[in-house]
């Protein structure tokens, strides 16, 4: 009887542990807006303490890891080359790279390495800046392959492609929002994730000009009552498309006030409890509750403010919204009314371009010098930890089981325990 009971009892740990394991399966997480729901996270690290392991990275990437059970995926450059990985997230040793695709090229801060992949846990999914979208089995047999610039024209935007995939059930959600090189049309295609063929393949329309039709952001997925839409920004507004037609269903405008020529967008737009938050280049960043249909460019405006960021994607918990702009300045505003809750507090001087995290009443915000600083979430601005890792790093924290994955120009860390 004493047997069996230790027996029960461990079989119950085992089982709560295993209810509190996440996969982080795309750029944004399980939940897709930044927001893990996993406890008891490391919040200190240095290069060497509480690090389970460092594997390392060949050149730097705005590609944030996935990870799914006991395996990692990383879009990688090597070179003129680039590869996905696959990596033993309990060894921090690579069991296979395939090929993606060859013409990678540096442009400014990006190369073509920068869209994260996506999977669901059987297979893979990977886009390029260079257009070549491929799926993987875990074994790393490739299943398929699109060349989307062969397909369907160059991509014309000012600074690159870097936009991740979304997947949604069956299909891949692709945008290719561009302007600034090209006069060809933006558009949006949904492409079946078990065949690679697309499935529709819709333009976007835009009075954008000069480079403010690019954008690089990941399209959202909003789901409200029995409704399913799939978000785009770009192109100085926000559009909602039914996802069986790709039909447009409402668009909301004011993305750029001023009708600048440069307002490029690279923060993605972020989907909370039916509201749809789409940051632009800094502002404004609006507010918008779900159901509208044609122009909502006044009727479905909840707030907007002027704070908000140019790269790193905000994150919310519903309650409270926070914003971290390029320059290293937080904001805290109520998430339905936009109130400030704190404003313009300062973290360590630097770049940020990282997306900002949120798990276990922590944010975790890294910047372009490799230093995550740890944020107590609420009301009160309350820094728990800084922790450097002295490398530059584009790309955002990843959470997984416990453990946090950071990749740097020289070294993917594993940060917890072993």
């Amino acid at each position: 009887m004493r047997h069996r009971t230790v027996h029960l009892i461990a079989l119950v740990l085992l089982s709560i542990t295993i209810a509190h394991a996440e996969n982080w399966p795309q750029w944004r997480g399980p939940l897709l807006n930044g927001v893990s729901t996993e406890k008891n996270l490391p919040a200190k690290w240095t290069t060497e303490e509480n690090i389970a392991w460092k594997l390392t990275m060949p050149e730097w990437s705005g590609s944030t890891p996935i990870i799914w059970r006991d395996r990692i995926f990383l879009n990688v450059a090597e070179g003129t080359d680039l590869y996905l990985w696959c990596v033993d997230r309990t060894k921090g040793a690579m069991v296979w790279k395939q090929l993606l695709s060859s013409g990678n090229v540096k442009m400014r801060k990006q190369n073509m390495s920068s869209p994260s992949p996506v999977t669901d846990g059987k297979t893979v999914y990977v886009m390029t800046g260079t257009g070549i979208l491929k799926a993987f089995d875990f074994a790393g047999k490739e299943l398929w392959m699109r060349d989307v610039q062969k397909e369907y024209g160059p991509f014309g935007l000012n600074w690159g492609y870097a936009s991740s995939p979304l997947l949604f059930e069956d299909s891949l959600y692709v945008q290719v929002l561009h302007g600034m090189k090209t006069d060809d049309p933006s558009y949006v295609m949904r492409i079946n994730r078990t065949s690679g063929k697309t499935i529709w393949k819709v333009d976007r329309p835009t009075t954008a000009i000069r480079e403010s039709p690019d954008s690089y952001t990941t399209p959202a997925l909003l789901r409200y009552g029995k409704t399913t839409e799939i978000v785009i920004t770009g192109a100085d507004c926000v559009t909602g498309h039914d996802p069986a037609t790709g039909k447009e269903l409402w668009r909301a405008n004011g993305l750029n006030p001023t009708n600048d020529p440069f307002y490029r967008i690279v923060a993605s737009p972020i989907i909370f409890n039916e509201i749809i938050y789409a940051p632009t280049r800094v502002k404004p960043l609006l507010a918008l509750k779900a159901g509208g249909r044609g122009d909502i460019s006044t009727s479905h405006v909840l707030w907007s403010t002027a704070n908000g960021p140019d790269v790193p994607t905000p994150v919310t918990d519903g309650k409270y919204f926070y914003i971290v702009n390029d320059r290293g300045i937080m904001w805290c505003l109520d998430a339905k009314t936009g109130t400030e809750i704190y404003g313009q507090q300062r973290l360590k001087p630097g770049t940020y371009s990282g997306s900002l995290v949120l798990a276990d009443d922590k944010l975790y915000i890294t910047n372009e010098e490799g230093l995550t600083t740890v944020i107590k979430a609420g009301p009160k601005f309350e820094v728990i930890a800084e922790n450097p890792l002295n490398d530059y790093c584009l790309s955002s924290p990843a959470i997984s089981d416990g453990q946090i994955f950071i990749r740097t120009a020289t070294n993917l860390y594993c940060i917890g325990k072993k």
